[in-house]
């Protein structure tokens, strides 16, 4: 930790205004409070912690105060912003842009700053330009798993260990606690934003992809599938399609089930209703639930009869429905089966000559989703394989270079230098566009990057803990993944691990074998799967 002041004073600010999900908030504060009383450097802290903190209370606490440590607990509602209290007790967002100009003005002061509240990761971002440690959440964290962090946090610091430490103790103490939600807290510092955020990212095509998606979607009732592991492109590929649709003035709805609530997936009913309503307030409509939703029928039956007799009945213009982040509903057994089965059927309704079919051909549905999550899956049940597949690979040599030149680093990445990119991530999209993003805002060199990326001091050591932590979760897949690792030659799987591995974006397949499905990955699984019993 930084020991420029003698004492590091920590600002605590909470809040949940009326109407907001209630948080275990001065419990937290607490914890942290009484773990700093008892830490071997409890003389080098001061701590205040505000509550019910009004957004106006921001600016004044840290002028009062002059803060090195700010952390804040409460809600975040992604891009959208941190939820602090109005002059009323209400709700009051705000958004990224507005912290981050704030926390700017005191960049002289502040070291590190907690954001302790649901997909706060979009604020950390912004506030890490001129932050040098901030913590936000990717995603939806749960009070427990919340506090578990906090407190692991402040006891690392309390001993006198750095940010760095402190995040990595407090994602343990998660774990520790017997709670799956330790990839949740994501610590960024400026020297990440060099390297990830600056530069913008590009989707290149991989033809016939693009122009299948294009030709699907104008065919009347249709349902598009887009699937691949994570982060290659999926979600860009998404836009590339519904910016075709519009230009074909067709009305286009996208839902993204990352940023979701928690309180709409406690059970179908409220998670069907809040769909229904999300929809026509997309579209600019009143929601009407009350006028067509019915408890005398059953659940698919009232959101089926909403779309059908209100959103797909007050116009002749087709409507384009885009579900991303589709894999955030696969742990979710109450809703996921069913509500598959409600898409499916909506489109084998399309099918059908009759009026309603009419109706239903309006609809055109694009559900995209991650495939990291299939070992959570029973491969043997899979509820939702009709309509359109489309699959991402990774680029060839041919794409790889396009990339180079849309970073303008033709000049300093000859072949020999694309091909040791391409030796190390295999045409990964992803993988490729962090190590151009790097090179090109030279935070490192090619050589300091090939030589680290196989580490945990790397540009992919997040993406890296993230699969081996997903691997650590079923120990039958780790074992299997470690005979291919450790193999000379393509090693043979039963057909299920397979699958779910190759689903991972951890293999390829050679011939009738497996094969690590890149040199990033075969270095560093190598290291860290070596206490694993190997099995398959």
């Amino acid at each position: 930790m930084n020991d420029l002041h003698p004492v590091k004073k920590i600002l605590i600010l909470s809040a949940n205004p009326k109407g907001t999900t209630q948080l275990r908030l001065d419990e937290e504060v607490r914890e942290i409070e009484e773990g700093l009383l008892r830490a071997k450097k409890r003389d080098k802290f001061r701590i205040k912690s505000p509550r019910a903190v009004r957004y106006r209370d921001i600016r004044r606490a840290i002028l009062d105060f002059e803060p090195h440590i700010l952390h804040f607990s409460g809600h975040g509602a992604g891009e959208q912003g941190l939820v602090f209290e109005d002059e009323t007790g209400q709700e009051k967002l705000v958004n990224a842009e507005a912290l981050a100009g704030l926390f700017k003005l005191f960049s002289d002061k502040l070291e590190c700053v907690v954001l302790n509240a649901c997909y706060s990761e979009v604020q950390a971002t912004a506030i890490a330009k001129s932050i040098p440690y901030v913590v936000g959440m990717k995603k939806a964290i749960g009070d427990k798993a919340a506090i578990e962090f906090a407190v692991g946090f402040y006891d690392a610091l309390g001993a006198g260990k750095s940010y760095e430490f402190a995040y990595k103790l407090g994602c343990s103490a998660i774990a520790v606690a017997g709670i799956p939600e330790k990839l949740t807290p994501q610590l960024l510092t400026k020297e990440d934003l060099a390297c990830f955020s600056s530069t913008p990212s590009f989707y290149i095509e991989r033809p016939p992809i693009e122009q299948n998606c294009y030709q699907a979607i104008m065919e009347p009732g249709a349902l598009l599938r887009i699937k691949a592991p994570t982060k290659m492109g999926k979600t860009l590929l998404l836009e590339k399609v519904l910016e075709y649709a519009s230009q074909q003035n067709y009305q286009t709805v996208k839902f993204d089930f990352q940023l979701a609530d928690r309180s709409v997936l406690t059970d179908f009913k409220t998670f069907l209703q809040w769909f229904c309503v999300s929809v026509a307030d997309s579209l600019d409509l009143e929601d009407k639930l009350d006028e067509y939703w019915r408890d005398i029928f059953g659940l698919n039956k009232n959101c089926t009869r909403y779309l059908q007799k209100y959103l797909l009945s007050v116009t002749d213009i087709p409507l384009v429905l885009a579900l991303d982040n589709f894999e955030q509903l696969f742990a979710e057994k109450k809703i996921f089966g069913e509500f598959c089965l409600l898409l499916r059927g909506w489109y084998e309704t399309a099918k059908q000559g009759t009026r309603v079919g009419q109706l239903w051909k309006k609809l055109r549905l694009i559900v995209v989703y991650s495939t990291d999550d299939y070992p959570k899956l029973n491969t043997n049940h899979s509820p939702f394989n009709v309509g359109l597949l489309v699959e991402l690979f990774n680029l060839n040599e041919s794409q790889l270079k396009q990339l180079v030149k849309l970073y303008g680093l033709e000049e300093e990445l000859d072949l020999a230098a694309i091909n040791s990119l391409m030796r190390l991530v295999e045409g990964n999209p992803y993988l490729m566009d962090r190590a151009l993003v790097c090179i090109k805002n030279q935070s490192l060199s090619l050589e300091q990057l090939l030589q680290t990326a196989p580490t945990d001091e790397g540009i992919y050591s997040n993406r890296l803990r993230q699969l081996l932590w997903n691997l650590q979760q079923n120990p039958q897949l780790e074992a299997a993944f470690k005979k291919v690792v450790t193999a000379s030659k393509p090693i043979m799987l039963d057909t299920e691990r397979g699958f779910k591995l190759k689903s991972m974006g951890l293999v390829k397949l050679s011939g009738d074998g497996y094969l690590t499905s890149c040199d990033l990955y075969q270095q560093y699984f190598s290291v860290h799967l070596k206490d694993t019993k190997a099995g398959g």
